[in-house]
């Protein structure tokens, strides 16, 4: 691959999420004024809004005291000061580079702590696997409290002969690619294959802890800490305060998935909350509001806190002579 080749996909990568962001942006507002939702920052309650808050702080901390469980096999360990401005060091990054905070993060423990970079990179995809078997588990459950309603919106809204038919294209597609990585020795499938191979080492890796039941504890905190965030924030909403918990949890999915997805979920957060609680049949516009003031409230203390750590965290390591580049 040529470098103009290299550099112009480098800056697609940049570039690509900020215009879906703004395309996505103007659509929503061109349905929905954002002046709209100005009448419910007004009248929100603020105390729901600083429970929601201190549940999203609370999660931030569990995860960076779980990270050294991560750590301690291979013999490492990192100052909780340190970890909890790396948490949200990469927060901060993360809303201008999609997954560039996962990086920095590893980088502020190469270069604090003296861990290698791949070893503490590779904690930090550990996490993500636990995260993703999280949001399943909790996918899982919520399918299994609203399988009526879910089943009734599918046979509403797709045709279950197509949604069969896809879902048996797609299954003979898994099928076939992973027979095809399997037996082919091209680059990509041995780069698959180590990928694969490294996620499976990733799960595997939580049996060799001295403190397994501490790390699945942080692991429920921390997700249930979500949840709680979310939900307390939505009685901010006077007009979401009859809201069944049942609609919140899905809500919250569908808007958790732009946040790992995009820009820290800048414009796809509202709208994802809105469609999801739209499902539901609550009021559309109270429905955007709380999707914005959830979004603001997080976005707002991820800012503040991210900013401060990038201060303190070189004067808290001041007798350290590596800097992050």
């Amino acid at each position: 691959m040529s470098d103009n080749k290299k550099s112009f996909l480098k800056k697609l990568k940049l570039i690509l999420p900020v215009v879906l962001a703004v395309f996505f942006g103007w659509l929503t507002f061109s349905k929905m004024p954002i002046t709209e939702t100005i009448p419910y920052f007004k009248s929100a309650n603020y105390w729901w809004i600083a429970l929601g808050l201190v549940f999203g702080v609370l999660s931030h901390l569990s995860r960076a005291y779980r990270w050294n469980y991560l750590l301690e096999p291979m013999g490492y360990s990192i100052k909780t000061p340190n970890s909890v401005m790396a948490i949200f060091i990469a927060y901060l990054a993360n809303y201008g580079v999609p997954r560039s905070g996962e990086v920095l993060r590893a980088a502020v423990a190469t270069n604090y702590e003296n861990i290698p970079f791949e070893k503490s990179f590779g904690t930090i995809v550990t996490e993500r696997i636990f995260d993703l078997i999280m949001m399943l588990i909790i996918c899982v459950i919520t399918l299994f409290f609203q399988f009526d309603f879910i089943y009734n919106l599918l046979i509403e809204k797709f045709n279950p002969i197509k949604l069969i038919g896809i879902v048996f294209g797609l299954s003979l597609l898994l099928v076939f690619v992973v027979f095809y990585i399997k037996k082919s020795k091209s680059k990509i499938a041995n780069k698959i294959k180590g990928f694969t191979i490294g996620l499976l080492e990733g799960i595997t890796s939580v049996y060799r802890m001295k403190h397994k039941g501490a790390f699945i504890f942080h692991t429920i905190f921390i997700w249930l800490m979500y949840i709680l965030m979310f939900y307390v924030t939505s009685f901010a909403v006077q007009e979401l305060q009859g809201a069944p918990f049942s609609a919140m949890v899905v809500a919250f999915i569908a808007a958790s998935f732009t946040i790992a997805t995009t820009n820290g979920g800048v414009f796809f957060y509202p709208a994802a909350v809105l469609s999801a609680l739209m499902l539901f049949d609550l009021a559309e516009e109270p429905s955007y509001a709380f999707g914005w003031i959830i979004w603001t409230s997080q976005t707002l203390i991820i800012i503040v806190l991210g900013v401060l750590s990038f201060i303190l965290l070189p004067v808290y390591n001041k007798n350290k002579m590596k800097l992050i580049e």
